[in-house]
Protein backbone atom coordinates (compact mmCIF):
# COMPACT_ATOMS: atom_id res chain seq x y z
CA UNK A 1 0.00 0.00 0.00
CA UNK A 2 2.95 2.89 1.05
CA UNK A 3 4.47 1.57 -2.33
CA UNK A 4 1.48 2.27 -4.19
CA UNK A 5 0.82 5.45 -2.18
CA UNK A 6 4.20 6.88 -2.90
CA UNK A 7 4.74 5.77 -7.05
CA UNK A 8 0.55 8.14 -6.77
CA UNK A 9 2.78 10.94 -5.41
CA UNK A 10 5.98 10.48 -7.34
CA UNK A 11 4.00 10.19 -10.67
CA UNK A 12 1.75 13.70 -9.27
CA UNK A 13 4.84 15.42 -8.58
CA UNK A 14 6.49 14.65 -12.38
CA UNK A 15 2.44 15.49 -13.52
CA UNK A 16 2.33 18.78 -11.89
CA UNK A 17 6.25 19.81 -12.99
CA UNK A 18 4.85 19.01 -16.65
CA UNK A 19 2.14 20.99 -16.32
CA UNK A 20 4.06 24.11 -14.89
CA UNK A 21 6.57 23.94 -17.37
CA UNK A 22 3.63 23.32 -19.89
CA UNK A 23 2.30 26.57 -18.54
CA UNK A 24 4.97 29.33 -18.87
CA UNK A 25 5.32 31.06 -21.81
CA UNK A 26 7.42 30.24 -24.92
CA UNK A 27 10.01 33.04 -26.65
CA UNK A 28 8.82 32.86 -29.94
CA UNK A 29 10.05 35.44 -33.27
CA UNK A 30 7.48 38.47 -33.55
CA UNK A 31 5.02 39.62 -35.23
CA UNK A 32 2.00 39.63 -32.57
CA UNK A 33 -1.36 37.92 -34.08
CA UNK A 34 -2.33 41.64 -34.32
CA UNK A 35 0.25 43.84 -34.73
CA UNK A 36 -1.61 46.91 -35.41
CA UNK A 37 -2.78 46.66 -31.72
CA UNK A 38 -0.15 44.73 -29.78
CA UNK A 39 2.49 46.50 -30.97
CA UNK A 40 6.20 46.11 -28.94
CA UNK A 41 7.86 48.68 -27.03
CA UNK A 42 11.11 48.34 -28.72
CA UNK A 43 13.21 46.31 -31.06
CA UNK A 44 14.34 44.33 -28.60
CA UNK A 45 11.27 43.31 -26.84
CA UNK A 46 10.11 39.68 -26.74
CA UNK A 47 7.52 38.07 -27.85
CA UNK A 48 5.39 35.71 -25.83
CA UNK A 49 3.33 32.43 -26.94
CA UNK A 50 1.70 30.97 -24.02
CA UNK A 51 -0.40 27.05 -24.27
CA UNK A 52 -3.55 27.77 -25.87
CA UNK A 53 -6.68 27.51 -23.54
CA UNK A 54 -10.19 26.35 -24.39
CA UNK A 55 -12.37 28.97 -23.32
CA UNK A 56 -14.31 30.76 -21.95
CA UNK A 57 -12.29 32.09 -19.23
CA UNK A 58 -12.29 33.54 -15.67
CA UNK A 59 -10.25 36.86 -15.91
CA UNK A 60 -10.06 39.29 -12.98
CA UNK A 61 -9.15 42.98 -12.53
CA UNK A 62 -6.86 43.22 -9.41
CA UNK A 63 -6.91 47.48 -9.28
CA UNK A 64 -5.46 49.33 -6.02
CA UNK A 65 -6.34 53.06 -5.80
CA UNK A 66 -9.71 53.68 -7.06
CA UNK A 67 -10.15 57.56 -5.59
CA UNK A 68 -10.42 59.40 -8.11
CA UNK A 69 -11.81 60.47 -11.60
CA UNK A 70 -9.13 57.93 -13.91
CA UNK A 71 -9.60 55.04 -12.01
CA UNK A 72 -13.10 55.34 -11.81
CA UNK A 73 -13.67 55.67 -15.15
CA UNK A 74 -11.14 52.47 -15.89
CA UNK A 75 -13.12 50.40 -13.66
CA UNK A 76 -16.07 51.29 -15.73
CA UNK A 77 -14.45 50.75 -18.53
CA UNK A 78 -13.10 47.27 -17.74
CA UNK A 79 -17.00 46.59 -16.88
CA UNK A 80 -18.25 48.06 -20.38
CA UNK A 81 -15.50 46.23 -22.73
CA UNK A 82 -16.76 42.75 -20.70
CA UNK A 83 -20.18 43.35 -21.79
CA UNK A 84 -19.45 43.80 -24.83
CA UNK A 85 -21.01 40.15 -26.83
CA UNK A 86 -17.94 39.31 -28.51
CA UNK A 87 -16.13 39.65 -25.33
CA UNK A 88 -18.89 38.41 -22.73
CA UNK A 89 -19.09 35.14 -25.01
CA UNK A 90 -15.25 34.48 -23.97
CA UNK A 91 -15.48 35.10 -20.05
CA UNK A 92 -16.76 32.67 -18.00
CA UNK A 93 -16.46 35.20 -15.07
CA UNK A 94 -15.09 38.52 -15.05
CA UNK A 95 -14.31 40.19 -11.50
CA UNK A 96 -13.16 43.42 -10.01
CA UNK A 97 -11.49 43.87 -7.03
CA UNK A 98 -10.13 47.31 -6.22
CA UNK A 99 -7.92 47.46 -2.74
CA UNK A 100 -6.88 50.60 -2.09
CA UNK A 101 -3.38 52.13 -1.94
CA UNK A 102 -2.23 49.13 0.36
CA UNK A 103 0.41 47.20 -1.94
CA UNK A 104 0.30 44.29 0.39
CA UNK A 105 -3.48 44.03 -0.06
CA UNK A 106 -3.81 43.90 -3.80
CA UNK A 107 -0.92 41.15 -3.58
CA UNK A 108 -3.07 39.36 -1.69
CA UNK A 109 -5.90 39.81 -3.74
CA UNK A 110 -3.57 38.86 -6.75
CA UNK A 111 -3.03 35.44 -4.75
CA UNK A 112 -6.05 34.76 -4.02
CA UNK A 113 -7.06 34.62 -7.71
CA UNK A 114 -4.71 32.15 -8.69
CA UNK A 115 -5.34 30.26 -5.63
CA UNK A 116 -8.87 30.42 -7.12
CA UNK A 117 -8.07 29.11 -10.42
CA UNK A 118 -8.69 32.56 -12.98
CA UNK A 119 -6.86 32.07 -16.18
CA UNK A 120 -5.76 35.91 -16.17
CA UNK A 121 -5.30 38.28 -14.18
CA UNK A 122 -4.95 42.00 -15.50
CA UNK A 123 -3.86 44.62 -12.71
CA UNK A 124 -2.92 48.38 -12.14
CA UNK A 125 0.24 47.90 -10.08
CA UNK A 126 0.49 50.21 -6.55
CA UNK A 127 4.23 49.41 -6.46
CA UNK A 128 6.33 48.37 -9.98
CA UNK A 129 8.98 46.35 -7.79
CA UNK A 130 7.27 44.83 -4.55
CA UNK A 131 5.53 42.17 -6.66
CA UNK A 132 7.83 39.72 -7.65
CA UNK A 133 6.95 36.31 -5.49
CA UNK A 134 3.29 36.70 -6.61
CA UNK A 135 4.60 37.20 -10.40
CA UNK A 136 6.87 33.86 -9.74
CA UNK A 137 3.67 32.30 -8.94
CA UNK A 138 1.27 33.39 -11.67
CA UNK A 139 4.20 31.94 -13.83
CA UNK A 140 4.30 29.04 -12.17
CA UNK A 141 0.36 28.23 -11.77
CA UNK A 142 -0.13 28.97 -15.44
CA UNK A 143 -1.71 31.97 -14.96
CA UNK A 144 -1.50 34.84 -17.80
CA UNK A 145 -0.58 38.25 -15.64
CA UNK A 146 -1.20 41.47 -17.60
CA UNK A 147 -0.13 44.38 -15.97
CA UNK A 148 -1.44 48.17 -17.40
CA UNK A 149 -1.01 51.92 -16.63
CA UNK A 150 0.96 51.23 -13.58
CA UNK A 151 3.18 48.02 -14.68
CA UNK A 152 5.45 46.12 -12.92
CA UNK A 153 9.47 45.79 -13.36
CA UNK A 154 9.54 42.41 -14.71
CA UNK A 155 10.14 40.07 -17.57
CA UNK A 156 8.05 37.33 -16.47
CA UNK A 157 4.70 39.52 -17.04
CA UNK A 158 2.76 41.36 -19.75
CA UNK A 159 3.22 44.82 -19.56
CA UNK A 160 0.39 47.38 -21.50
CA UNK A 161 1.12 51.06 -21.55
CA UNK A 162 1.81 54.31 -22.79
CA UNK A 163 5.34 56.16 -22.68
CA UNK A 164 4.73 57.75 -19.38
CA UNK A 165 8.27 58.80 -19.15
CA UNK A 166 7.70 60.15 -22.46
CA UNK A 167 4.76 62.07 -22.03
CA UNK A 168 6.52 63.95 -18.93
CA UNK A 169 8.88 64.95 -21.85
CA UNK A 170 6.21 66.30 -23.68
CA UNK A 171 4.81 68.50 -20.93
CA UNK A 172 8.59 69.17 -20.37
CA UNK A 173 9.25 70.38 -23.86
CA UNK A 174 5.82 72.28 -23.91
CA UNK A 175 6.66 74.21 -20.77
CA UNK A 176 10.18 75.13 -22.37
CA UNK A 177 8.52 76.87 -25.33
CA UNK A 178 6.27 78.61 -24.03
CA UNK A 179 8.12 79.69 -21.27
CA UNK A 180 10.91 80.64 -23.48
CA UNK A 181 12.83 82.54 -20.46
CA UNK A 182 12.53 80.06 -17.40
CA UNK A 183 10.92 80.58 -14.56
CA UNK A 184 8.64 79.41 -11.95
CA UNK A 185 6.98 75.99 -12.24
CA UNK A 186 4.01 74.33 -10.34
CA UNK A 187 4.22 70.52 -10.72
CA UNK A 188 1.31 68.27 -9.53
CA UNK A 189 2.56 65.13 -9.89
CA UNK A 190 -0.01 61.87 -8.90
CA UNK A 191 0.26 58.79 -6.18
CA UNK A 192 3.64 58.67 -4.61
CA UNK A 193 5.48 55.21 -5.08
CA UNK A 194 3.57 54.67 -8.87
CA UNK A 195 5.63 53.89 -11.58
CA UNK A 196 3.66 56.34 -13.83
CA UNK A 197 4.19 59.20 -10.91
CA UNK A 198 7.54 58.06 -11.29
CA UNK A 199 8.68 57.81 -15.01
CA UNK A 200 6.53 61.32 -16.16
CA UNK A 201 8.43 63.75 -13.28
CA UNK A 202 11.41 61.90 -14.40
CA UNK A 203 10.42 62.64 -18.06
CA UNK A 204 9.75 66.41 -17.15
CA UNK A 205 12.94 66.99 -14.97
CA UNK A 206 14.88 65.54 -17.85
CA UNK A 207 13.35 68.23 -20.41
CA UNK A 208 13.88 71.25 -17.64
CA UNK A 209 17.19 70.32 -17.03
CA UNK A 210 18.43 69.88 -20.35
CA UNK A 211 17.09 73.55 -21.51
CA UNK A 212 19.86 75.24 -20.09
CA UNK A 213 17.20 77.50 -18.44
CA UNK A 214 16.75 78.42 -15.17
CA UNK A 215 13.74 76.70 -13.24
CA UNK A 216 12.38 76.82 -10.12
CA UNK A 217 9.99 73.79 -9.80
CA UNK A 218 7.55 73.91 -7.00
CA UNK A 219 6.19 70.12 -6.07
CA UNK A 220 3.07 68.75 -4.97
CA UNK A 221 1.45 65.39 -4.82
CA UNK A 222 -2.46 65.70 -6.16
CA UNK A 223 -2.84 62.05 -6.38
CA UNK A 224 -4.67 62.69 -9.65
CA UNK A 225 -7.52 63.54 -7.93
CA UNK A 226 -9.40 67.19 -8.82
CA UNK A 227 -10.15 67.73 -5.02
CA UNK A 228 -6.70 66.85 -4.43
CA UNK A 229 -4.89 69.11 -6.66
CA UNK A 230 -7.09 72.11 -6.21
CA UNK A 231 -6.46 72.02 -2.58
CA UNK A 232 -2.73 71.11 -2.86
CA UNK A 233 -2.77 74.43 -6.00
CA UNK A 234 -4.28 76.84 -3.85
CA UNK A 235 -1.72 75.82 -0.70
CA UNK A 236 1.14 76.50 -3.28
CA UNK A 237 -0.22 79.16 -5.06
CA UNK A 238 -0.34 80.62 -1.48
CA UNK A 239 2.91 80.11 -0.56
CA UNK A 240 4.93 79.97 -3.30
CA UNK A 241 3.29 81.68 -6.45
CA UNK A 242 2.49 83.06 -8.82
CA UNK A 243 3.56 80.50 -11.40
CA UNK A 244 5.41 80.93 -14.73
CA UNK A 245 4.21 77.68 -15.93
CA UNK A 246 2.18 74.55 -14.78
CA UNK A 247 2.28 70.66 -15.09
CA UNK A 248 -0.37 68.36 -13.80
CA UNK A 249 -0.24 64.49 -13.88
CA UNK A 250 -4.04 64.75 -13.75
CA UNK A 251 -6.94 66.64 -11.34
CA UNK A 252 -6.67 69.14 -14.13
CA UNK A 253 -9.37 70.47 -13.87
CA UNK A 254 -9.35 71.12 -10.21
CA UNK A 255 -5.65 73.22 -10.87
CA UNK A 256 -7.45 75.66 -12.92
CA UNK A 257 -10.12 76.00 -10.52
CA UNK A 258 -7.73 76.77 -7.75
CA UNK A 259 -6.06 79.28 -10.35
CA UNK A 260 -9.19 80.94 -11.09
CA UNK A 261 -10.24 81.51 -6.95
CA UNK A 262 -7.11 82.95 -6.31
CA UNK A 263 -7.02 84.89 -9.46
CA UNK A 264 -3.91 83.80 -10.68
CA UNK A 265 -2.95 84.81 -14.20
CA UNK A 266 -3.66 81.98 -16.90
CA UNK A 267 -0.13 80.31 -18.20
CA UNK A 268 1.10 77.94 -19.83
CA UNK A 269 0.08 74.50 -18.80
CA UNK A 270 0.76 71.02 -19.10
CA UNK A 271 -1.41 68.29 -18.51
CA UNK A 272 -4.01 65.45 -18.86
CA UNK A 273 -7.36 64.53 -20.54
CA UNK A 274 -10.02 65.25 -18.58
CA UNK A 275 -12.68 66.80 -20.52
CA UNK A 276 -13.01 69.70 -17.82
CA UNK A 277 -9.30 70.95 -17.77
CA UNK A 278 -9.80 70.75 -22.18
CA UNK A 279 -12.96 73.01 -21.45
CA UNK A 280 -10.75 75.62 -19.50
CA UNK A 281 -8.37 75.35 -22.69
CA UNK A 282 -10.91 76.34 -24.90
CA UNK A 283 -12.25 79.24 -22.75
CA UNK A 284 -9.48 80.71 -21.60
CA UNK A 285 -6.74 80.31 -24.27
CA UNK A 286 -6.57 83.68 -25.11
CA UNK A 287 -6.46 84.85 -21.36
CA UNK A 288 -2.69 83.06 -21.57
CA UNK A 289 -3.91 79.56 -20.40
CA UNK A 290 -1.80 77.65 -23.44
CA UNK A 291 -2.68 74.06 -22.68
CA UNK A 292 -0.94 70.91 -24.27
CA UNK A 293 -3.73 68.16 -23.24
CA UNK A 294 -1.51 64.45 -23.34
CA UNK A 295 -2.30 61.28 -21.77
CA UNK A 296 -3.90 57.95 -21.67
CA UNK A 297 -7.31 57.15 -21.61
CA UNK A 298 -8.98 54.35 -19.01
CA UNK A 299 -9.12 52.31 -22.01
CA UNK A 300 -5.57 50.92 -21.45
CA UNK A 301 -7.33 47.97 -19.26
CA UNK A 302 -9.68 46.86 -22.59
CA UNK A 303 -6.38 46.34 -24.27
CA UNK A 304 -5.01 44.75 -21.26
CA UNK A 305 -8.02 42.39 -21.10
CA UNK A 306 -7.50 41.93 -25.07
CA UNK A 307 -4.04 41.11 -24.30
CA UNK A 308 -5.37 38.58 -22.16
CA UNK A 309 -7.33 36.80 -24.04
CA UNK A 310 -5.25 36.85 -26.37
CA UNK A 311 -2.49 35.18 -24.62
CA UNK A 312 -4.84 32.56 -22.87
CA UNK A 313 -6.08 31.64 -27.09
CA UNK A 314 -1.99 31.12 -27.80
CA UNK A 315 -1.65 33.78 -30.08
CA UNK A 316 1.54 35.28 -30.01
CA UNK A 317 1.62 38.77 -27.88
CA UNK A 318 4.75 40.54 -27.14
CA UNK A 319 5.82 40.68 -23.39
CA UNK A 320 5.73 44.83 -23.38
CA UNK A 321 3.12 46.08 -25.35
CA UNK A 322 3.44 50.29 -26.16
CA UNK A 323 -0.19 52.37 -26.66
CA UNK A 324 -0.27 55.72 -28.28
CA UNK A 325 -0.62 59.10 -26.67
CA UNK A 326 -4.16 61.06 -27.50
CA UNK A 327 -2.76 64.70 -27.69
CA UNK A 328 -4.80 67.99 -28.17
CA UNK A 329 -2.89 71.56 -27.75
CA UNK A 330 -4.45 74.96 -27.96
CA UNK A 331 -5.08 76.32 -30.20
CA UNK A 332 -6.31 73.56 -32.04
CA UNK A 333 -9.03 71.69 -29.67
CA UNK A 334 -11.87 71.47 -31.48
CA UNK A 335 -15.25 70.98 -29.77
CA UNK A 336 -17.09 67.60 -30.05
CA UNK A 337 -13.92 66.61 -31.24
CA UNK A 338 -11.33 67.33 -28.68
CA UNK A 339 -13.52 67.95 -25.91
CA UNK A 340 -17.43 67.92 -25.29
CA UNK A 341 -18.62 71.11 -23.85
CA UNK A 342 -21.95 69.56 -22.63
CA UNK A 343 -20.63 66.44 -20.89
CA UNK A 344 -19.29 65.78 -17.50
CA UNK A 345 -16.34 67.09 -16.53
CA UNK A 346 -15.17 64.67 -14.86
CA UNK A 347 -14.69 62.83 -17.98
CA UNK A 348 -11.41 61.48 -19.61
CA UNK A 349 -11.58 61.89 -23.40
CA UNK A 350 -8.97 60.21 -25.99
CA UNK A 351 -10.74 56.83 -24.45
CA UNK A 352 -10.47 54.41 -27.17
CA UNK A 353 -7.49 52.45 -29.38
CA UNK A 354 -8.88 52.32 -32.89
CA UNK A 355 -6.54 49.88 -33.61
CA UNK A 356 -7.43 47.30 -31.14
CA UNK A 357 -11.30 48.43 -32.05
CA UNK A 358 -11.82 49.80 -28.80
CA UNK A 359 -13.91 52.09 -28.30
CA UNK A 360 -16.53 53.34 -26.07
CA UNK A 361 -19.18 55.82 -25.82
CA UNK A 362 -20.17 57.73 -22.31
CA UNK A 363 -23.33 56.11 -22.04
CA UNK A 364 -22.02 52.42 -22.47
CA UNK A 365 -18.63 53.63 -19.25
CA UNK A 366 -20.91 55.67 -17.00
CA UNK A 367 -23.79 53.35 -16.98
CA UNK A 368 -21.25 50.76 -15.06
CA UNK A 369 -20.31 51.20 -11.55
CA UNK A 370 -16.91 51.26 -9.55
CA UNK A 371 -17.80 48.94 -7.56
CA UNK A 372 -16.43 45.63 -6.69
CA UNK A 373 -18.16 42.29 -8.56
Amino acid sequence: MKRVFGGLLAAAAVSLMCSTAFAEPKIVSGPAAEPGCFAPWSGDTKFFQYPAKKGPFRIALANGYIANTWRIQMIQTAKAYAAQPDVKAQLKEFKVVSTGEDVPAQISAINNFIDSGYDAIVTDAQNPTAFGRVIKRAKEAGVVLVAFDNILDTKDAINVNVDQEGLGELWGKWLVDKVPNGGKILEVRGVAGTSVDTDRHAGIHKILDASGKKWKVTEVMGKWDDGVAQKVTADAIATNGPFDGITGQGGDTGIVQAMLDAKHPMVPFGGETENGFRKFCAKYADQGLKCTSAGSGPAQVAVAIKTAIAALEGKVVPQEIKLPLAVASTPDMKAGQDYFPKQSDNFFVGNSFPTCGINFTAQEIMSQTKENQ
